[in-house]
C-alpha cells in the first residue's frame, strides 16, 4: 500500500472509529458501538434459547430457582428505577427480564443483552447467602446494561479491520458472527462475565454495588464474597476470575467504593 492509499485508509477508520462512539447515559464514558444494541439483543436470544435447551434449568419450584428469580427482579426493578432517574430509559429498550438456575458444578454466571440471565448451581457455595447473590448479579447485569460486550465486541471488528459502514450486518456476515459468539456465547465461556479489561470490571462492580444496594442488599456483603473468591484461585480460578484484576486491588477499590453504595443501601431501607 503507497503512502497516499496508507493516509486514506487510516483516515477512514478514524473517522469511522469518530462517527461510531456513543456517550454512555449513565457512565458518561464514550464507548465505540459498531453494531447496534437491537442487533446484539436478536443474536443474544438466539443464543440464550440454544444455550437452555442444551443445559438442565432447575425446576421452577427449586428454592434455589426462586431465589435466583427473586434476587433478579429486585436488582432489575432497581436498574430501571436508576435509569429512569437519570433520564435514560432508552438505553433498557428491548430488554425483556429472565432469571434461571442451571445445575453445573462451575462457579458461573452471565447477562445477555436483552436481560436473559443465568446463575450455575455451583456459585451457590460461594456466595451462600442471598445478598451476595444480589452483588452477583448486579456486577453481571451491569455488564449488560452498559453495553461492555457490545463495546468489546466492536473493538475486536476494528482491530481485525472488518469492514464496517454504519451498523454492521450480523446475519450476513460470517466474520462478525464468528466475533459475536466470542464474545457473548455462553457455551463458549466467553459471554458477559470473561475478559474484560480491568476498566469495564472496575465500572461492574461500582454500579453492580449501587444496583444491589438500590434493590436493598447490603453492599458490604462484597467484601467477604470477593474474599471468599479470591481463596478459589489456585492453578485454574474460576470462570468468575477469568482475567479480572488482581483481588487485592479489587477489594481495596470495592472498600472505596463503599460509603456511596451504603448511602443508596440506607435509602432503601427508609
Amino acid at each position: 500500500m503507497n503512502k497516499h492509499l496508507l493516509t486514506a485508509a487510516l483516515a477512514g477508520v478514524l473517522l469511522l472509529t469518530a462517527s461510531s462512539c456513543a456517550r454512555n447515559p449513565v457512565t458518561g464514558r464514550k464507548q465505540l458501538s459498531l453494531v447496534s444494541e437491537s442487533q446484539v439483543q436478536g443474536m443474544a436470544l438466539t443464543e440464550y434459547k440454544k444455550f437452555l435447551t442444551t443445559s438442565k434449568v432447575a425446576s421452577a419450584t427449586d428454592a434455589n430457582a426462586l431465589m435466583v428469580k427473586r434476587v433478579g427482579k429486585r436488582i432489575a426493578d432497581a436498574i430501571t428505577k436508576y435509569y429512569n432517574e437519570h433520564n435514560a430509559p432508552d438505553a433498557l429498550k428491548g430488554y425483556t427480564w429472565e432469571f434461571n438456575l442451571v445445575e453445573s458444578k462451575e462457579i458461573n454466571a452471565w447477562c445477555m443483552p436483552g436481560g436473559k440471565v443465568v446463575v450455575y448451581t455451583g456459585l451457590l457455595a460461594v456466595t451462600q447467602n442471598e445478598t451476595a447473590l444480589a452483588i452477583v448479579l448486579g456486577h453481571e447485569i451491569t455488564h449488560a446494561v452498559a453495553g461492555h460486550g457490545r463495546e468489546r465486541m466492536s473493538n475486536q471488528l476494528l482491530a481485525q479491520g472488518i469492514q464496517v459502514v454504519g451498523n454492521v450486518a450480523l446475519s450476513g456476515d460470517p466474520a462478525t458472527v464468528n466475533v459475536f459468539n466470542r464474545v457473548y456465547a455462553p457455551t463458549a465461556q466467553i459471554g458477559v462475565l470473561l475478559p474484560y479489561s480491568r476498566k469495564f470490571e472496575y465500572e461492574a462492580d461500582h454500579y453492580g454495588l449501587i444496583f444491589a444496594a438500590m434493590a436493598g442488599y447490603d453492599p458490604r456483603e462484597a467484601i467477604p464474597f470477593w474474599k471468599r473468591m479470591a481463596a478459589l484461585g489456585g492453578e485454574k480460578p474460576p470462570i468468575l476470575l477469568s482475567d479480572h484484576p488482581a483481588d487485592a486491588d479489587r477489594i481495596r477499590k470495592l472498600e472505596g467504593l463503599m460509603p456511596e453504595a451504603v448511602k443508596y443501601y440506607d435509602q432503601a431501607k427508609r
